[in-house]
């Protein structure tokens, strides 16, 4: 496993160049009930729509969602998309725009209609225009980006083919970059690799691949021998195919291909995710990664876009949990202190329809009686939170001489476990107050409590939820245990 603590120290001191189509993406989300006669189509009961910078302005967003920054580089209309578009990149801080106005153009613009339940895209309506830019503006955009090379530490190119990436301006800042020395990772969409001649690394998809190769691309072979011809087409050093559900290869002149599996995750939308490997790779790269590594952090990086909805960004955290052991996220990424902020938490879930259980103790001394509980309350949900008595509450509760460990301690501990996957320590007696704020779906305690006398019953039942007793093991009680060690039995 490589360092990827030191490698997300060394991404924020990173600064890319990304130039390419930018769009305006928009998702109306709601139901499908019933078919309409007119058509027969299927009707959609609007409830909610929203609105992300899309295209290689995704990408821009992802690179500063990781914590880098990036001067971005595109091509808007003389419109209320352009407008929009221009705002919300202002307002990305780590994302400086330098957008060229082409009045003659609409802002390429995305509308997908799609089922809020099954996460399914029923129809997409766009408004674009896919034409190369005009020669006083491809001119404008090579005057724009190529002053901005010798600021960036490596320069992207994403191609949606809507006209701002025309040869002559890919050409002029492939050789600018080379000229000084930077890196250029190009995500192409031309079936051409030659015009991306003198790029480091292309990212094609399986069917931009196979069409641009003229192979089948049906095995990691297939696509190895493949990429070894069409690199020496493109003068590039690496080619790495994607193919989504199948993973990715990577390819190196001269050398073996290395392939990775998709990592296992709900598939909920596909929209951009090939934005977020192209950033993840950039960002890597600009690190000065080895390759291994710059592909196993974009296989991440998919893993985590494809499992949200819209088109979607990654954060360093997120990151983490898919690369990390889960035991080594303990103590940065699983504890929440008194009074600490599980929103994020707990809106990442129920975005993802995941089933959250609760449970809580002292865990004074970790037995196992408090291991079975664990286990069986992660067994009845998707995510376990567990409460956790601060040592002012223990003591008020166990007397003087408690807690035997302090509250970071007994934090790490649990946070240690496979099972648990948050733990949040609250101040209270009882945690009526954390489980009015988590809603669990499940609310769990050891069988020598009834259902009444588990604290926040009433809540979590009215709410739908339920309440589980695990039978206890007997002789294992954290009071006894104390009592041995202290020689009270002596």
């Amino acid at each position: 496993m490589f360092d990827f603590e030191a490698l997300s120290q060394a991404i924020p001191r990173q600064t890319v160049l990304c130039v390419g189509d930018l769009m305006l993406d928009e998702f109306v989300y709601g139901e499908v009930s019933r078919v309409s006669p007119e058509a027969p189509a299927p009707v959609i009961a609007v409830q909610r729509s929203e609105t992300n910078v899309g295209g290689a302005g995704n990408v821009a967003r992802n690179i500063a969602s990781l914590g880098a920054r990036c001067i971005f580089v595109g091509l808007i209309g003389d419109d209320e998309a352009g407008a929009k578009l221009k705002a919300d990149l202002a307002r990305e801080q780590l994302i400086e725009a330098v957008l060229v106005s082409d009045s003659s153009r609409p802002t390429t613009r995305k509308v997908r209609f799609v089922s809020e339940h099954f996460s399914t895209h029923m129809l997409r309506a766009d408004w674009e225009l896919s034409v190369p830019a005009s020669a006083d503006v491809e001119q404008r955009l090579i005057d724009a980006i190529v002053p901005q090379v010798a600021r960036a530490d490596i320069v992207l190119l994403s191609d949606y083919a809507k006209g701002v990436l025309t040869a002559r301006v890919i050409r002029n800042i492939i050789d600018a970059a080379n000229k000084l020395g930077k890196r250029v990772i190009v995500d192409p969409k031309s079936a051409n690799f030659a015009i991306y001649r003198g790029a480091t690394l292309l990212t094609p998809n399986r069917k931009e691949f196979a069409e641009a190769t003229r192979s089948r691309a049906d095995t990691d072979q297939n696509i190895a021998g493949a990429a070894q011809d069409a690199m020496v087409l493109a003068d590039c050093e690496a080619m790495l195919v994607t193919q989504s559900e199948h993973g990715m290869t990577l390819v190196v002149r001269g050398g073996e291909a290395i392939h990775v599996p998709a990592l296992p995750v709900k598939v909920r939308d596909v929209s951009g995710a090939g934005d977020t490997v192209a950033a993840a790779l950039a960002l890597t790269l600009a690190a000065r990664a080895d390759w291994e590594t710059a592909l196993r952090m974009a296989n991440a990086a998919a893993a985590v876009a494809v499992g949200k909805k819209g088109t979607a960004t990654v954060s360093p955290a997120e990151l983490r949990r898919r690369i990390l052991p889960h035991a080594s996220l303990a103590a940065e990424e699983k504890i929440v202190a008194a009074g600490g902020d599980l929103d994020a938490h707990l809106l990442d879930w129920r975005r993802q329809g995941l089933r959250i259980g609760f449970t809580n103790g002292c865990f004074d001394i970790l037995h196992p009686g408090h291991v079975k509980v664990l286990t069986a309350a992660r067994g009845a949900c998707d995510r376990l939170i567990v409460g956790l008595n601060s040592d002012a509450s223990v003591k008020r509760l166990k007397g003087e001489g408690r807690p035997v460990q302090d509250e970071r301690a007994r934090a790490e501990v649990l946070a240690a476990l496979e099972a648990v996957d948050l733990v949040a320590i609250f101040e209270e007696d009882t945690p009526i107050e954390l489980i009015a704020k988590v809603r669990p779906s499940v609310l769990v305690k050891g069988g020598d409590y009834t259902r009444e006398q588990v604290v926040g019953h009433e809540i979590v039942e009215a709410a739908g939820g339920e309440v589980m007793l695990v039978d206890i093991l007997p002789g294992h009680s954290t009071t006894s245990l104390v009592g041995r060690a202290r020689g009270d039995n002596a």
